[in-house]
């Protein structure tokens, strides 16, 4: 009797100790579950919050920065090189390309490159800082894209509506003032008929959409044969070192100090990449104690190296 009875005891401790077993594993999966929410959560919090996280130079690994004042909220209070005292920003027209390029607002220091669709640019130690100028939902503001953005910014918001057209690749002319008044173009091949088939329209999402159209038709190819090539030494705020091609690439020249004494040159360059992304103005990488201005090579067989493309000095062009 006393047999069966410590049998069935046996039995009842061993139940209750499987239970206690399969409720012990289910908590740590549940607890497991909870962690990848909360990870997910935190790299939410990352994305919208990237001004207080910097990209580390090497490794991309990231290091809080919200204790650093960031007091540069322009182009043009990007300070000068140390020891280049001599230099100076000449003065530029109020209504002028240069002055617009100036006073574009920059994104908080630190902030990461995005692409179109929200992602990471996954080369981030290249940018100094982000234009404050949005890239669009579609893989189309690109190199050359961003330059023509940038200038067609420039004219619609100077009232200069009339002066913004650019060519496709075709060699046909995209004018803004047609689209804003209902006609659209018909693209087969390399033909071009624009037809009325919409409301005028001068607000600035329907401008968004001509140049998504423009986007879409026309690049560095077409853009390098509306410019006017430009002797380095004359470099201004406004030109673009430029390779046309399948792919090219371009980037614009936003700012640029001058030494009276010798009439040496220093200059800041962004550009956008590919696919779509954030326009940035970059670092240059062959002379950190200049870093992010550039300096016309003395040498002139010297090249311009930027972090993604090296251009020829007679690659410079300008709009005007």
């Amino acid at each position: 009797m006393k047999t069966k009875i410590t049998f069935l005891l046996l039995s009842i401790l061993l139940l209750i100790f499987g239970i206690w077993i399969f409720n012990s594993d289910a908590s740590p999966k549940k607890s497991y579950s909870n962690e990848i929410t909360q990870d997910l959560k935190n790299t939410d919090n990352f994305v919208q919050n990237t001004e207080t996280h910097k990209i580390n130079k090497k490794t991309n690994a990231v290091s809080s920065t919200k204790d650093i004042k960031d007091e540069i909220e322009q182009v043009e209070q990007i300070p000068l090189p140390q020891n280049y005292s001599d230099y100076s920003r000449e003065n530029v027209s109020k209504n002028s390309f240069a002055h617009y390029l100036r006073q574009i607002s920059l994104k908080p220091q630190n902030t990461p490159v995005k692409l179109y669709n929200g992602q990471l640019k996954n080369y981030q130690q290249i940018h100094y800082r982000i234009l404050d100028i949005s890239v669009g939902k579609r893989d189309l503001q690109q190199c050359a894209d961003a330059v023509m953005r940038l200038r067609a910014e420039y004219l619609f918001k100077t009232n200069q509506k009339n002066k913004i057209s650019f060519n496709y690749t075709s060699g046909d002319a995209a004018i803004y003032k047609k689209w804003a008044a209902g006609y659209r173009p018909s693209i087969k091949g390399n033909k071009v008929n624009w037809t009325l088939n919409a409301k005028a329209d001068t607000s600035y999402t329907n401008f968004l959409k001509y140049m998504e159209n423009v986007f879409m038709y026309a690049g560095s190819a077409s853009l390098s044969k509306e410019l006017k090539p430009k002797k380095i030494e004359n470099i201004e705020i406004g030109d673009v070192f430029i390779q046309g091609g399948f792919p090219g690439h371009a980037v614009l020249v936003v700012d640029v100090a001058i030494n009276p004494k010798t009439n040496q040159k220093t200059f800041l360059v962004a550009q956008s990449y590919m696919p779509a992304q954030d326009i940035h103005i970059l670092k240059n990488f062959n002379n950190d104690k200049i870093s992010p201005w550039y300096e016309i090579p003395t040498n002139k067989t010297d090249k311009i190296d930027t972090p993604q493309w090296t251009f020829e000095q007679s690659n410079l062009m300008s709009f005007d």
